[in-house]
C-alpha cells in the first residue's frame, strides 16, 4: 500500500424509492478541506492516464459502474511502488490519494461508469503535471 493512500468503505442505504449512497463528511477520514466536487465520465475500457496532483488531495467515489484506479509512487521516499484499486458499487469505498501520486484509471463496467472527485482545492491546469499513458509502465491488461 502507498504511503498517504486511504480506502475508506462506505455506506449505502437501501430505500424504498432508490439507495442512498454516502461520499464524504467534514469528519472523513482524508478529508481536510472542500475545494470543488466533480464527476467525470469513463467510457468502457477507456484509460486515462497519467496525471499527478502538487498540492490536491484527490477523494474518488465511484457511485455507478467500476473502475480501476492505478496508482504509482515515484517520490523519493518510494521504491518505486503501484497499488490497483477497482471500486464499484460492490466494492463501494472512497479512495483518498494525496499529493505527488501519479494516477491512472480505467473503465471496466460495459456501460459508462461515473467518478466522484471531492477535492480539497479548485481545479488549475497549473497545479498537475500530465504523462501520456506509455510514459509509465503498466500492463492495463
Amino acid at each position: 500500500m502507498i504511503e498517504g493512500v486511504i480506502i475508506t468503505q462506505l455506506d449505502i442505504i437501501e430505500t424504498p424509492g432508490g439507495n442512498v449512497l454516502h461520499a464524504m463528511k467534514d469528519s472523513s477520514a482524508g478529508y481536510s478541506k472542500f475545494g470543488e466536487a466533480y464527476f467525470s465520465q469513463v467510457h468502457c475500457g477507456a484509460i486515462k492516464a497519467w496525471k499527478r496532483h502538487k498540492t490536491m488531495v484527490l477523494n474518488l467515489v465511484v457511485p455507478v459502474g467500476k473502475i480501476r484506479f492505478v496508482l504509482f509512487d515515484d517520490r523519493k521516499t518510494s521504491s518505486g511502488e503501484f497499488q490497483e484499486v477497482i471500486l464499484s458499487k460492490e466494492n463501494y469505498c472512497r479512495l483518498t490519494i494525496p499529493p505527488m501520486i501519479w494516477i491512472g484509471f480505467q473503465g471496466l463496467d460495459s456501460n459508462v461508469s461515473l467518478l466522484l472527485n471531492i477535492a480539497n482545492i479548485v481545479h488549475s491546469p497549473e497545479e498537475s503535471d500530465r504523462k501520456t499513458v506509455d510514459s509509465i509502465k503498466y500492463n492495463w491488461r
